[in-house]
């Protein structure tokens, strides 16, 4: 996409989207609490900005810049999460070099809240990911990934819930399938369990026994593909309840603004991307009434 052309687009993204027909700042002011989502996914290890010379990306993107958002973002609000949902390894020769080390170190340097896994965090092998756990001041989140039988057996949890302004989030995580994707031999005895029934059952556990008011799926099954028996997280969305907000990755979709769809109970809840390389930084809003219902809700896309 020309450099003009993409400009546009995201700063087009900067109306907020809304549930229901009711814009986001028509009710704000009548709403007691409000929570603040930021992510992203795929940066595949780029810490530096692009060149100015790049043809597709050109001065976008670092770590640096996206902390500087990030901190004047959670100036702005407290009730803030920072979130990923996967892929963070692989792609320049930072990870050749430090093997994802500089990577979780600079995420903890920002405070994200939690991570899912993506596949290509597997590409120093399960013993590295393992290997570069301690430099991860944050949570590693996985569901539908059973590791009983290797090294990361209780280092990954399946979710966490997090309190701000007495708010409960739920956040769990989902990966998509190695076999074919991933050599074996990287990821050892992981078991694939099916996404879709998995966050079906977590979700619930997060409604109904976590009593959570927001529920976050961070999902690296990809966003949409021809082939309808792949699950993606549009097919997540349709087929589960309870969850609020589908954070996804893994097909690189730049989406300026979160997608709606409604979830197996007609209900309407959020779908969201942003592109690959940290060249975006998403941003998701939830405002609450005094019941801690769900009043009103949007996104875009921030370039980095």
């Amino acid at each position: 996409m020309k450099r003009r052309d993409f400009i546009q687009r995201t700063a087009a993204s900067g109306a907020f989207i809304s549930l229901g027909g009711m814009t986001l700042q028509s009710c704000a002011e009548n709403t007691q609490k409000h929570i603040t989502i930021l992510h992203t996914n795929d940066v595949h290890s780029h810490i530096d900005p692009f060149d100015a010379n790049h043809p597709r990306n050109p001065n976008m993107g670092g770590v640096a810049r996206r902390a500087t958002l990030v901190e004047r973002i959670r100036r702005e609000n407290p009730n803030t999460l920072l979130l990923d949902a996967g892929d963070i390894f692989q792609g320049t020769p930072y990870f050749n070099f430090y093997g994802g080390e500089l990577e979780f170190k600079l995420m903890s340097m920002l405070k994200y809240d939690a991570a899912t896994i993506g596949n290509h965090d597997f590409d120093n092998g399960i013993d590295g990911l393992f290997a570069q756990l301690p430099n991860a001041d944050f949570e590693l989140l996985s569901a539908n990934y059973d590791f009983k039988n290797t090294v990361m057996d209780t280092a990954v949890r399946p979710y966490k819930v997090f309190v701000k302004d007495d708010i409960r989030i739920g956040v769990f995580g989902l990966g998509i399938k190695l076999a074919g994707l991933v050599d074996q031999r990287l990821y050892k005895e992981t078991v694939y369990n099916d996404p879709i029934e998995v966050a079906q059952d977590i979700s619930r556990i997060l409604k109904q026994d976590e009593r959570c008011d927001l529920i976050v799926c961070l999902s690296h099954l990809g966003y949409s593909y021809d082939n309808s028996e792949r699950p993606s997280d549009l097919q997540l969305a349709s087929k589960t309840e309870n969850i609020d907000l589908i954070i996804g990755g893994h097909t690189h979709t730049f989406l300026d603004r979160p997608t709606i769809v409604k979830n197996k109970t007609e209900k309407e809840m959020l779908v969201n991307q942003v592109g690959a390389y940290g060249i975006n930084l998403g941003r998701v809003d939830f405002y609450f009434d005094s019941e801690k219902n769900i009043k009103n809700s949007g996104g875009r896309a921030i370039v980095v």
